[in-house]
């Protein structure tokens, strides 16, 4: 068993998060499973965040992931989407911390460069490169969970490499390595 482990991916969003999850036996990816939580129906944000949390740790009891890769938040023109994209996010986290996953975060050109090779690569060409990497059927009509699976392929081929990622294995790490956020 030593040898298996499972990442979970999060592409996290307020309008759809995506995720995928993947089992590494022997050095090996095997896919698992890529979906997304479609959150547009939704008028209410602390709603919307109440499911995201609600749905990470569904995730996190049915799969038992050993690790969680997550997507970053690119900084954006619009202050109003970067802080709901961050709530999304953090609230992602918090579920994974609420159960002692260790978590790693991904920059979006990280991630396409990890899977593309290339960091400005487009959402079609990751997907297409995933469905070839991981022996994908068909790829799903919206890409959010493409991304999602592309953070935890990230994560697979950056393992044992520091290379200056957030890397958390609970809310003690977390608030050490995060002292300048933590109000007194």
């Amino acid at each position: 068993m030593a040898n298996e482990r499972i990442i979970l991916g999060i592409d996290p969003g307020t309008t759809i998060m995506g995720f995928g999850l993947i089992k590494i036996v022997n050095k090996k990816m095997v896919f698992l499973q890529l979906n997304e939580l479609q959150l547009s129906k939704y008028d209410n944000h602390y709603q919307k965040l109440k499911i995201i949390f609600e749905r990470t740790i569904e995730l996190i009891d049915t799969h038992n992931p050993d690790e969680i890769a997550i997507e970053a938040p690119f900084f954006g023109k619009n202050v109003q989407s970067m802080l709901k994209l961050g709530r999304a996010q953090g609230v992602a986290m918090a579920a994974g911390l609420s159960r002692d996953i260790p978590i790693t975060e991904y920059e979006p050109k990280k991630i396409k460069m990890a899977i593309t090779g290339n960091g400005n690569a487009s959402k079609e060409q990751v997907a297409k490169m995933l469905q070839q990497l991981l022996g994908l059927k068909e790829l799903p009509k919206n890409l959010d969970s493409t991304d999602g699976l592309a953070a935890a392929v990230c994560h697979f081929f950056n393992s044992g490499k520091v290379v200056g990622e957030k890397s958390y294995t609970g809310w003690d790490a977390f608030v050490k390595q995060n002292e300048e956020r933590v109000k007194k």
